[in-house]
């Protein structure tokens, strides 16, 4: 392909524009809002070169010029989107900082819920990403451990958020594809458990729904959730 380089190359290595010649008829940045575009409209998977180009009003070839590879896009596109982020100063609460942070991952993916099939170590190095990351490590100032056992906590966190996230996204899609609510599916489903645990076979699901009935707090779960991986850091 036009632009493919015949070596590994990190995008963000690779001058968006050559220091001579005319100016690129398009940014990087642009590049990554159409492309993020598509992915919110159509899902994922319609996110191509050929597309991409075509929202752009470029060719497919000419697309290549800026972006040697699919994955270069990607990367384009998680950096784009964690472009968002809010940085407040820490708190000096490292636990509270983890989760304010979380709750703003969680919202990003909701809004693009692309996201969680693209977090991967390998897209680690983007600009939004470093920041991310050192606003984070920023937050584990005052905790006595080393680096490499923060990164590990980072790591875990956003894999809590990210497998988290996934699933209210598969849950909330699956829905979507029913011919009947949210509310009657939750109905049926809640009915026919409600009789197998009447039959007697199954006393300690019983006795469980006995002591709480009230509905899944999501939200407490999501907390609780990220709370026992810390706990787990925090000895």
């Amino acid at each position: 392909m036009v632009g493919r380089p015949a070596v590994p190359e990190v995008i963000w290595a690779r001058p968006e524009r050559a220091g001579r010649g005319p100016r690129p008829a398009f940014s990087r940045a642009e590049i990554a809002a159409a492309a993020v575009r598509i992915a919110d409209a159509e899902g994922f998977d319609a996110v191509s070169m050929r597309k991409v180009a075509a929202e752009l009003g470029c060719g497919t070839m000419t697309l290549y010029n800026y972006v040697p590879r699919k994955e270069d896009l990607y990367e384009l596109m998680l950096d784009a989107v964690s472009g968002g982020y809010e940085f407040p100063e820490p708190s000096g609460d490292w636990r509270g900082d983890l989760v304010a942070l979380a709750r703003q991952t969680r919202a990003m993916m909701h809004r693009h819920t692309w996201v969680p099939r693209l977090m991967s170590p390998v897209y680690g190095f983007s600009p939004n990403a470093l920041r991310y990351l050192e606003y984070t490590l920023s937050c584990l100032d005052g905790v006595d451990a080393r680096f490499g056992e923060k990164m590990e906590l980072i790591a875990m966190v956003n894999g809590v958020i990210t497998t988290y996230v996934a699933n209210e996204i598969a849950t909330a899609e699956r829905s979507r594809s029913l011919p009947w609510s949210e509310e009657q599916e939750h109905a049926a489903r809640t009915g026919y458990l409600i009789s197998q645990i009447a039959t007697g076979k199954y006393p300690r699901m019983a006795a469980g729904f006995a002591e709480d009935p009230s509905p899944i707090d999501l939200e407490g779960v999501f907390d609780r959730a990220l709370h026992r991986v810390m706990d787990s850091f925090d000895r």
